[in-house]
């Protein structure tokens, strides 16, 4: 008897696993896998539930991993929705619900694949199946654990695959080899209020504000390297919260956001904005403070061996030869690159975080079918 994946994403849908509450997903997948004959330990932290699966003998040097996360954003306006955001619903070939693309799916195709393979053709080596309930969080108490646990309990996964959904408009299209870096920082800057018909009475900050972020983000910050895009800063908010225009205000603040290319690092990058801020409070006396949050550094698994294996996987069940791709935002493949190589391959993702959120079921299966054949390639 085979493992049903789509199945299975229908009943790890009808977990209502907002970040952090667990909702029933782990504790689902750890009786299944468990029962499949592989070892499981929950690595929880915090309010964060997690689950580490072994088959096969620890720390084996052909240990292949598989790594994706049960928790789900929330639902948003629950009345926007044309279906129950947890029933996992079907209708006209589609399957609807919180984290059917992102990424219960890609959990369940590549469980289904592992337990079909152990039962039918067990492999000579291992494979480790880590799934975390923070990714759409603060991600501190989640895969982070999971690898803090494993170093201590002496798992280690020579490769792995995160199913995060990579495919833009067709199963297969792209896998992800890299991500860009994450950062965000934000601004305060301090000034005094006063009357605005009496300017030279107060000391305005807004101006000494706009200043510095308008220079940050009018530098080019880069063109781009062999695999990334160009880095981008966005200016996400500029806020006095004054109401009236009589008055000079006392403070005011901002913030930006940048995502940057194996160009940089998140420690060059402070350096540049924490030299820029101190130039625009000599120029203009105004005290403006920072407040740095690196999310993620850019990273880079190089073409070679494992993306080749999964490329000839998609190929062969799709006829599509996929883009080695490093666009979009963060995954927790940026922990993982610390550990071992690691890619990412999944499902469209057109609809994630969306409402009305639904993957096509006939792909499930055949994403359970590049994984299986991902694992053969692998274990050969």
């Amino acid at each position: 008897m085979t493992c049903d994946a789509v199945d299975l994403t229908s009943r790890l849908v009808r977990c209502p696993s907002v970040t952090p509450v667990e909702g029933g997903a782990i504790e689902l997948l750890h009786t299944l896998l468990q029962d499949a004959g592989f070892e499981c330990s929950r690595t929880d932290r915090g309010d964060v539930a997690n689950l580490v699966a072994r088959w096969g003998a620890k720390a084996h040097p052909k240990t292949f991993g598989f790594n994706g996360h049960t928790d789900v954003v929330p639902v948003g306006d629950e009345a926007a929705w044309s279906v129950h955001p947890f029933g996992a619903e079907v209708h006209d070939g589609w399957l609807y619900g919180r984290g059917s693309t992102d990424m219960k799916s890609g959990v369940a195709a590549f469980v289904a694949a592992a337990i079909d393979l152990v039962t039918e053709a067990p492999p000579e080596g291992a494979i480790v199946i880590t799934i975390t309930g923070d990714e759409e969080g603060d991600a501190t108490d989640g895969t982070i654990a999971i690898l803090d646990w494993m170093q201590g309990n002496g798992e280690q996964m020579a490769v792995c695959l995160v199913g995060e959904p990579t495919s833009p408009e067709h199963l297969g299209d792209a896998i992800k080899i890299g991500r860009r870096g994450s950062m965000t920082v934000w601004f305060d800057a301090t000034g005094i209020q006063g009357h605005s018909a009496y300017p030279h009475r107060a000391k305005n900050p807004v101006p000494a504000l706009a200043k510095l972020v308008d220079r940050l983000a009018s530098r080019v910050l880069d063109d781009g390297t062999e695999h990334f895009d160009p880095s981008t800063l966005a200016v996400t908010t500029f806020d006095t919260g004054n109401t009236a225009t009589n008055v000079i205000p006392a403070s005011c603040s901002a913030a930006i956001n940048i995502r940057f290319n194996d160009t940089h690092s998140g420690d060059s990058l402070s350096t540049w904005i924490e030299a820029e801020t101190r130039a625009v409070t000599e120029e203009t006396g105004i005290d403006i403070s920072t407040k740095i949050k690196i999310s993620g550094e850019s990273f880079l698994t190089p073409p070679g061996d494992l993306s080749d294996l999964v490329s000839k996987a998609i190929e062969a069940e799709t006829g599509r030869k996929p883009e080695l791709s490093t666009s979009g935002g963060t995954s927790d493949a940026r922990f993982i690159k610390d550990h071992c190589p690691v890619v990412e391959f999944g499902l469209v993702g057109k609809t994630m975080h969306q409402v009305d959120e639904r993957v096509s079921i006939q792909d499930i299966p055949r994403l359970k079918a590049i994984y299986r054949r991902v694992l053969e390639g692998y274990f050969a």
